[in-house]
Parts: C-alpha cells; structure tokens; sequence
C-alpha cells in the first residue's frame, strides 16, 4: 500500500512537474509574430502567421502555428470541401518550419514583441492551453477565422487593453474581393476559379480588423501597435528568409483562361456563323454547352446550400452558369423537337445572363474579367438556338 501511494505522489509530481516546467522561462525569452510570404500554391497563396517562441537559455525555440489540420480525421476531403474540417493550433520547432519556407522559396519575417517577462509567460500560458488536445481545434473560416487573425485574437485574449491597436495606417477602402485581387492575377486558373466559387458577400467594403484575414495587414497592425504606455509593440523587425529572386515562376499566357475561352468563342463564332449560313444547327456544341453551363451551375449550387463556408453563398454567378440546363442536354442533342420549348429555354437563359450583367454593372456582384469571353460564347449560341428555334415554329405555322 505503501509503494502504491508513494507510486502515485510521483506520478503527480511528474506530471505537475512538467507543466511547470514547460511554462518555466528566462528573462531573455522573447514572442515574436511570424509572417510568411506568398506561395505558389492557390493554398499558400496569402502568405501565412503564427507566433515564435525564443528562449536562449532554456533552449526553446518553438512555433506556435494555427495553420495545421489532422489528416486522419474522418472523410478528410469531405469536410474539407464543406468548410467542416477543423484546423488546429500545432507546434514544432522553428528550424523545421523555417526550413519549408526555405524550400518553397518564400520569405519570412520576424516581429519581435516588446512584452515584460510576466507578459511573456501569460502568453506561453495561454497557447500551451490553447494547445491541449480538448482545446487545439477550431472551426476555421478564410476570412473570419484563420491562422492570421488568430495572431490579433489571441493577444487581445491575454492582454486586453494592454496593448493598443491603431487603425489609421490603413488608408484604403476595399471589398473583401478587392484584397482578393492583390494576391492573384486577373488572369488566372487561381482568380478565375475563386471569382467563380465566392458570392456577392465579398463584394462589401472590409474594416480595418477585417483585412487583418491576410497575414500582411496582420504585419502592419503590430508594427503600428502600442504597450498602454505608448512603447511600440515591435522592438525589433528581423528578416528570417528573403525572398530568392528566382522565387517568382511567370505562367503561361497561351494557358490562361482568358486565351483558353477566347479560342473557345471564336470556334463558337465560326460554327454559329456556318451554321447560319447553312439553316442548320451543331447540335454536340449545343448539348456541350449545356453540359458545361449545368455542372458548373450544380457546383455553385453545392458550394452555397451545401457547405459551411461563409462566403460562397448568394452567388450569382449562378444566373449564367444555369444548374437547370444539364435536364436539357438530350432535348438540344435531338433534331427538330419540342422547338417551341427550347427556344422558350434558350430566351430565358438570354435574360438572366442580361440580369447577371445588371448586378455586374451596378457592383451588386462582381464577376471574373476572365469569363468575359465564355458568358460571349454562351450569348451567342443562345441567341441563335433561340433564333433557329422561333425560325422553324413559324415555319411550322
């Protein structure tokens, strides 16, 4: 009895041992916040944050990263694509993180924070909770909740009205859309696709804390910071990484969207315009179309009703990505049937591309620059179905 008692006072002390432990620093430990350069991955492409801990003394050199998920959760790409997968607050030594920026050809800068010792420790104290397995995942949101706002969550939570955060170095107004843009180009899969999966909800102007989703602004809000006795937040800025000059890899023109769906229309146009000059219609084109226009729209559908992602919804590039054409694929592939049903449908899908250019021309949505030339294709071919159609009913009267 005896050894089991004293078995289990050691047990306890371990264990409380190592907590305290892991909370225990030097005077010379020091919290930086992390910012990390674009990549040239879509997923990487904002940059990244997350909080150092250095102690000379003790020998941590530790990062505090709310950027990691667990892939072994269940139906992973499931939830992933349903904005239900929970991201993670991880922690690893910061040679190993610096080295994959190292790899990806991405800089890193360091902003060391101006913090007292007791300071410090509260905010060690707060991640290593924080870290805890019942604590560490969260439900992660690109816009309102991710590894860069975070950074400015987790310093209010531990020190309040300690440290003052200013607003006037931002001296912009931009819609959520527009902060988009300043990290892709125009012309690209990446800006196609995302103008494409996002809703007229990102076309609202952000506050000041809300460009701090983007790791940049979350630089510029610390470096812009105060301690309540006026003291900057940032006593030193430390380059970590530069950036190679070679990191910077052109894309190709001939393979963006923009030339992709310009060729498109202009094979629209030749067809439609032998087509016309023959009194017949290429039915594949027009089966093709839509099946194209009607997945596109059934993935916009998907992505506004059926996933937890706060910023794909009221999507109004539903109006000429209509879901309701794939139902129309066999009746545009058949010959002369139901002609007066069609042109009906092809009439209809012509008004509500003119509807999606309203909301277009007023900035209720707006759209990808890139689609230009495939929302022309799809107005051309509608427009003669609707022609070719109305054209045999008459003959028919």
């Amino acid at each position: 009895m005896k050894k089991l008692v004293f078995l289990l006072f050691l047990y306890v002390g371990i264990v409380f041992g190592q907590e305290k432990t892991q909370i225990k620093l030097s005077p010379e430990a020091t919290f930086s916040v992390i910012t990390c350069g674009p990549g040239s991955e879509l997923y990487s492409t904002f940059g990244h944050n997350a909080f150092r801990l250095k102690d000379p003394v003790y020998g941590y050199d530790m990062v505090y990263n709310y950027g990691t998920f667990d892939f072994n959760t269940p139906f992973f790409y499931i939830k992933f694509a349903q904005g239900k997968l929970p991201y993670q607050l991880g922690r690893t030594q910061f040679r190993n993180f610096v080295y994959s920026y190292k790899r990806e050809k991405r800089w890193v800068k360091e902003q060391v924070l101006n913090l007292t010792h007791d300071q410090t420790r509260s905010l060690l104290a707060f991640l290593e909770d924080n870290y805890k397995e019942k604590n560490r995942s969260y439900e992660y949101d690109f816009f309102f909740n991710n590894c860069a706002t975070k950074i400015r969550e987790v310093v209010n939570k531990t020190f309040g009205n300690d440290i003052v955060f200013k607003e006037e170095h931002i001296t912009t107004s931009k819609t959520f859309r527009e902060l988009i843009h300043d990290y892709v180009v125009h012309n690209s899969w990446s800006s196609f696709g995302i103008n494409i999966a996002l809703g007229a909800v990102i076309d609202r102007k952000a506050t000041v804390l809300e460009y701090e989703f983007l790791p940049d602004y979350v630089f510029q809000a610390f470096e812009n910071a105060t301690t309540q006795d006026g003291s900057p937040l940032v006593k030193e800025v430390k380059v970590i990484l530069k950036e190679p000059e070679n990191a910077k890899v052109a894309g190709n023109i001939l393979m963006s969207p923009y030339v992709v769906f310009s060729i498109l229309l202009l094979i629209t146009l030749i067809v439609t315009f032998l087509d016309f000059k023959n009194k017949k219609r290429t039915r594949w084109l027009d089966a093709f179309i839509m099946l194209f226009s009607g997945l596109g729209g059934i993935m916009i559908l998907l992505l506004w009703f059926a996933t937890d992602h706060s910023m794909t919804v009221n999507n109004w590039n539903i109006l000429w990505f209509a879901p309701i054409n794939i139902f129309f694929i066999r009746k545009f592939f058949v010959k002369r049937k139901e002609c007066k049903a069609l042109w009906k449908h092809s009439a209809t899908l012509i008004g509500l591309i003119v509807i999606m250019l309203f909301l277009w021309l007023i900035n209720f949505q707006v759209f990808a620059l890139a689609a230009i030339p495939l929302i022309l294709k799809f107005l051309v071919r509608y427009v003669y179905i609707t022609y070719y159609f109305l054209k045999i009913a008459k003959d028919k009267l």
